[in-house]
């Protein structure tokens, strides 16, 4: 039996690692020359990920803490697709758009805010420079399912998509009707029944716990229906409550926020009732069927966490497209400017609308794959890291050891292995803060990220 109250002594702030170094590490010491020099240079021999950010959405999602800019003008959105033709143009002229695609990602915003039309240029201007998308590519598109036609998805199966993520958060009204986002069973159902029927074979659904007026029997509930609805994968992810980032958070009344206490006793719930129906824990907050790739990717230690989650398309470099997007070199993070009138301004100028990123370190580089490991696979293969970076692992993180003893009820180390046990699956991300050396020069107090559990 878990004691949660024990826990909540874990609920600090802290990263979702998604990135190491993480976010607020990006500034503007990495220039644009030496974003160019890295693009320009990279390992040809390495494939690509694209991530296109589509920004517009009709209304606010009082939780989201998405880059989203709200407009019902169809002009703006015309406007952004002649942008982003600007974009791939001078992309090509810094990159080999001609290496191998793996992978290409739409998020948001609200991407099928777009209509067929729309959405089909999009995906015809990208592929007008980056031809070569692997006969595997997974392909993939983030949808309300408030807003999608039969026409849409014909468009995007029409260009290989093949996977589909749809946003559901909650089936409870109350809460609906809290974070401003009425989605009724029945719509989500008919949307995924539809791209069923179109022959998608892989649909994520994303759920979040910790929002308002939620309760273990309530998201009880949301369970049993999302289950109904069979997903191949589900994203189950703690609500962030940054309100200082994101002031549509500020309309909640923090009194209604569910406890760390009933967010963990969610979590192990959540956990339990997908294992129980026959799904896999994948990381920190995914669930896959045992037939999916991420199933396969996790049993043989090869999964990978980047800014879309979890992937087993690692060892490709990720190239952000749109405003606010960020991309990832084997030795670098970029990111694009996050302000539309500044994007638009530097493509206008003829350059890439970079903003900020970061130059990996040798320190980083090593510390990026400890972490990465524990966060993809809950483990660290102890000698593989000593032999891929000529280091010895007891020596170099001696003080981080230190730290982890604090929580060796949760890991266990050995001269060959770090191991989380199931509990400690709970608290991944504060056994990952061990090994953060940018997090460690800040003061608790002022860190601002959202809280662990």
């Amino acid at each position: 039996m878990i004691d949660f109250d024990a826990y909540v002594k874990y609920s600090r702030p802290g990263p979702r690692y998604t990135s190491y170094p993480t976010a607020p590490e990006f500034s503007a010491k990495f220039g644009y020359e030496d974003y160019l020099n890295e693009l320009k240079n990279r390992d040809f021999s390495r494939p690509l990920s694209i991530y296109v950010h589509l920004p517009f959405c009709r209304s606010a999602c009082y939780f989201c803490g998405c880059n989203v800019i709200y407009t019902s003008k169809e002009d703006k959105k015309e406007r952004y697709i002649e942008y982003l033709k600007k974009e791939l143009d001078i992309l090509a002229s810094n990159l080999d758009t001609k290496a191998e695609v793996l992978q290409m990602h739409f998020g948001g915003g609200t991407p099928t805010f777009y209509n067929a039309e729309q959405l089909d240029r999009i995906i015809c201007a990208i592929k007008a420079k980056f031809p070569n998308f692997s006969k595997f590519a997974e392909v993939s598109c983030e949808i309300d399912p408030r807003f999608l036609t039969e026409e849409q998805l014909d468009v995007l199966i029409s260009h290989g998509f093949n996977r589909i993520s749809y946003g559901v958060q909650d089936f409870d009204e109350k809460v609906q009707k809290e974070i401003h986002r009425i989605q009724p069973y029945d719509i989500t159902q008919d949307a995924i029944d539809m791209a069923r029927t179109k022959g998608i074979n892989s649909i994520n659904m994303d759920l979040i716990y910790g929002l308002p007026y939620q309760s273990l029997e309530s998201f009880k509930e949301t369970l049993n229906k999302a289950l109904t609805l069979s997903p191949d994968r589900l994203a189950v992810f703690n609500y962030a409550h940054v309100p200082w980032i994101k002031k549509s958070m500020r309309k909640f009344d923090e009194a209604t926020l569910p406890s760390p206490k009933v967010k963990l006793e969610i979590l192990k719930y959540t956990a339990e009732f997908f294992v129980k129906n026959g799904y896999k824990m994948i990381g920190m907050d995914h669930f896959a069927k045992p037939d999916d790739e991420l199933f396969a990717a996790l049993a043989n230690g090869t999964l990978h966490r980047n800014f879309q989650g979890y992937t087993t398309k690692g060892g490709a470099d990720l190239i952000g497209i749109g405003v606010t997007s960020i991309g990832e070199g084997r030795r670098h993070y970029a990111q694009n400017h996050k302000d539309m009138d500044e994007y638009e301004k530097s493509l206008d100028n003829g350059i890439l609308p970079y903003s900020k990123g970061i130059y990996l370190s040798d320190d980083d580089l090593l510390r990026k794959a400890v972490i990465m490991s524990l966060m993809s696979n809950f483990a660290l293969d102890i000698k593989a890291i000593e032999s891929e970076f000529n280091v010895n692992f007891f020596e170099y993180f001696k003080d981080d050891l230190v730290e982890l003893k604090g929580l060796s009820e949760f890991v266990s180390v050995t001269p060959e292995k770090i191991t989380v046990n199931e509990t400690g699956t709970l608290i991944i991300r504060n056994i990952a803060m061990c090994f953060d050396a940018y997090l460690k020069k800040i003061p608790e107090n002022l860190r601002r990220f959202s809280k662990t559990v």
